[in-house]
């Protein structure tokens, strides 16, 4: 089968792979139709992911059909069509009994990490029960597969860590897909504005008609003394880190009101210094997560009522084939204007 393999920082190949089999009785093989590439796959390509191990195939999201079945599977059976969820969980241990399914003892985030992943033909799914969501046979795959990780991702670790309330100031650093899926979903709560922060002029754009209240770019460094004048000094309820650099960070640092909540959610490659000669006394919240999935059958009953359209983040479709041209349009978002690429496997 053809897979994107991870070959060390800045090296990755399209190779011809062998085709997963069934390790473990509640393993399913998944023949992956729909896939895409996420911000996490280029902080692994810089090399930043030290888990990742060269040979590895990278990816952890994809929508596909069941291609055999494991012995001790129940929930599912050949043909089925699934959601991929990017976090592997085995259902029965202390963290995925607290919905903690990042921390699962025998599964966590596995897939394009420490065992093979979705960019690629096929996939070997470990405890398929509680790692995959049905779909109906007719569903737009390419929305769907925002379902994997990016809009869990920006719902938990921005939203509901954030602890985004009703009439809530919110700031948004990054205007990436992970920013964007923070602000469609913060939406949900109602907060009085949502500014956005990037560098990039079109994501700001595509911010603006996804419901951002107001948009700066950062690229004079003005962002904190724009957002304190707005906020008479006093600073955003709550402040999303969606980049994953000290620069961000250091903005929601600059920005938090007292009693906010600083929730970050990017990877961080190189370390931050935590300003608490300032914040010691501000009574603020600090959050950091990995996305634990837990709420992608929500987000999917949202979905399929209408009220959640994450087709707007998708730019760029490719074939499987395709997948290195993939990776320099996503790569270079700026230049492409490139937000989320769908990957076909035809």
């Amino acid at each position: 089968m053809k897979a994107l393999v991870y070959q060390g920082p800045n090296k990755i190949c399209l190779e011809d792979k062998p085709k997963p089999k069934i390790e473990n009785p509640t393993d399913c093989v998944i023949r992956i139709s729909t896939t895409t590439i996420c911000g996490t796959d280029l902080h692994i390509l810089k090399g930043d992911v030290s888990t990742v191990e060269s040979g590895r195939i990278l990816g952890h999201e994809g929508v596909g059909v069941i291609d055999v079945v494991g012995n001790a599977v129940s929930n599912f059976r050949i043909n089925d069509k699934v959601l991929i969820s990017c976090i592997t969980s085995c259902g029965k241990c202390h963290f995925c009994k607290n919905k903690m399914y990042s921390h699962c003892e025998v599964g966590g985030w596995l897939l394009g990490n420490k065992i093979d992943g979705t960019q690629a033909e096929y996939v070997r799914i470990p405890y398929a029960d509680t790692s995959l969501h049905p779909l109906p046979v007719r569903v737009d795959e390419e929305a769907v597969v925002m379902f994997s990780d990016v809009l869990p991702t920006g719902f938990e670790t921005g939203v509901l860590k954030g602890q985004i309330n009703l009439g809530d100031t919110v700031a948004i650093i990054g205007a990436g897909p992970i920013g964007l899926a923070t602000l469609l979903t913060a939406q949900f709560y109602s907060p009085a504005e949502i500014i956005m922060v990037d560098l990039d002029d079109y994501r700001l754009e595509v911010a603006k008609r996804l419901g951002a209240s107001k948009i700066i770019n950062d690229r004079d460094n003005g962002a904190v003394k724009s957002i304190l004048q707005m906020t008479n000094q006093k600073g955003v309820d709550v402040a999303v880190e969606a980049v994953g650099t000290p620069e961000a960070f250091n903005t929601c640092q600059a920005i938090i009101a007292p009693g906010g909540h600083i929730a970050n959610i990017g990877v961080h490659g190189k370390s931050v210094s935590l300003h608490l000669e300032k914040l010691w006394n501000k009574n603020i919240t600090l959050t950091t997560a990995l996305v634990d999935t837990f709420t992608i059958p929500t987000l999917l009953k949202i979905f399929v009522n209408g009220k959640l359209n994450p087709s707007h983040l998708i730019t760029h479709h490719f074939d499987l084939n395709e997948i290195l041209k993939a990776y320099e349009v996503f790569g270079d978002s700026a230049g492409q204007h490139s937000l989320k690429v769908i990957i076909k496997n035809k």
